[in-house]
């Protein structure tokens, strides 16, 4: 049974004509593992360990990841000011796939303050190289007390929902300090992606706005998809 397209066989061969990586072109094996590895991680840089050559190969075979992910229904962006490649989830649109599920509320809403933290550093200036902001866990839950108005998640819950979104690629957290029991915090412009422009003015509005009673089949305190 063949499992590859053609398209994906002129990659290994050294047929495709849309431009080839520097250096050894990858074999079928490192190519199949570049498409999990977008699938699963969503947003990969150059600095993403673990991944072997993904980034390289995504931003030289552009064309076919584009084409490929767009069949799955997602949208390939590639930005070499970031280092990045990503996929995005177009809004509105049902999902069917084990990925992208539904977030909690809790999750929802530390996805959103991240948002707003890397949005006002890019608004002042204070974004650094590659798109990164630097900031830490206490800013994040200051950042969550201001926009909920209400306790953010304990310490263990919020390591967890960040170790999480950390694999997306939406940020990188750093060693623990015990005695400021806090941790520095690298917000990525793959936040960008998980929240887009479109997205954040609904979802400001959604977080504050009061519980309500979930509804046949959902559950409890679900918000936003990823």
């Amino acid at each position: 049974m063949q499992r590859e397209t053609d398209e994906f066989r002129d990659i290994v061969d050294g047929d495709w004509a849309g431009g080839h990586i520097a250096g050894r072109r990858p074999n079928a094996e490192e190519l199949t593992r570049a498409l999990q590895v977008m699938i699963t991680r969503q947003c990969v840089y150059a600095h993403t360990s673990g991944v072997g050559r993904t980034y390289d190969l995504v931003r030289a075979y552009s064309g076919f990841f584009e084409r490929y992910f767009g069949a799955l229904g997602y949208r390939l962006a590639v930005s070499p000011r970031d280092q990045m490649v990503a996929l995005s989830v177009p809004a509105d649109e049902p999902r069917y796939d084990g990925v992208f599920e539904r977030l909690r509320k809790d999750e929802t809403l530390v996805l959103l303050a991240l948002r707003l933290l890397w949005e006002e550093a890019l608004r002042t200036h204070e974004i650094g190289e590659a798109g990164i902001v630097e900031t830490s866990t206490d800013d994040l839950v200051d950042r969550l007390a201001a926009v909920t108005g209400a306790p953010p998640p304990e310490e263990t819950r919020l390591t967890e929902i960040l170790r999480g979104f950390a694999r997306h690629g939406a940020v990188r957290l750093g060693e623990r300090d015990r005695i400021r029991r806090a941790s520095p915090l690298a917000v990525l412009p793959g936040i960008a992606v998980l929240v887009p422009d479109s997205y954040l003015s609904d979802l400001t509005l959604w977080a504050g706005a009061p519980p309500r009673a979930a509804a046949p089949g959902e559950a409890d305190g679900e918000g936003a998809r990823v």
